[in-house]
């Protein structure tokens, strides 16, 4: 079992590192923790995913012969093009947080819901 487990170490590094994340999503009401621990989460996914495209004795594919052991890219592939799609969400997150913080003066999700129920509440004008 400790066998299992020193082998596995990564693995149990990229399982705490979504932990770490995920719970910086649902347990933080600052929307800019919100947005970290969302990409803690993803980077978490992304060594994974990196991690399954690994072969023991595997080296890169960039030479073609037939007698060799190679990694598979794919992975490797769809992680470039994760990162570049993470880092537009982050830039869109954060310019939408701007735009909250100038609307309600504040990026704290329960005080823009208190504030948004108190605006709910005033009797309707023209």
């Amino acid at each position: 079992m400790i066998d299992f487990v020193l082998n596995k170490y990564h693995f149990f590094t990229y399982i705490l590192l979504a932990v770490i994340g995920f719970y910086a999503m649902i347990a933080k009401h600052n929307f800019i923790k919100k947005i970290i621990g969302m990409n803690i989460f993803q980077t978490a996914v992304f060594l994974f995913y990196i991690t399954i495209g690994k072969v023991t004795g595997g080296t890169a594919p960039i030479v073609w012969e037939q007698a060799r052991l190679y990694d598979n890219p794919v992975p490797h592939v769809l992680i470039l093009t994760a990162i570049v799609v993470s880092v537009s969400t982050t830039a869109v997150a954060f310019a939408l947080i701007i735009r909250i913080q100038r609307a309600y003066g504040t990026i704290e999700g329960d005080q823009i819901l208190e504030a948004r129920r108190q605006e709910s509440m005033r009797p309707w004008r023209r």
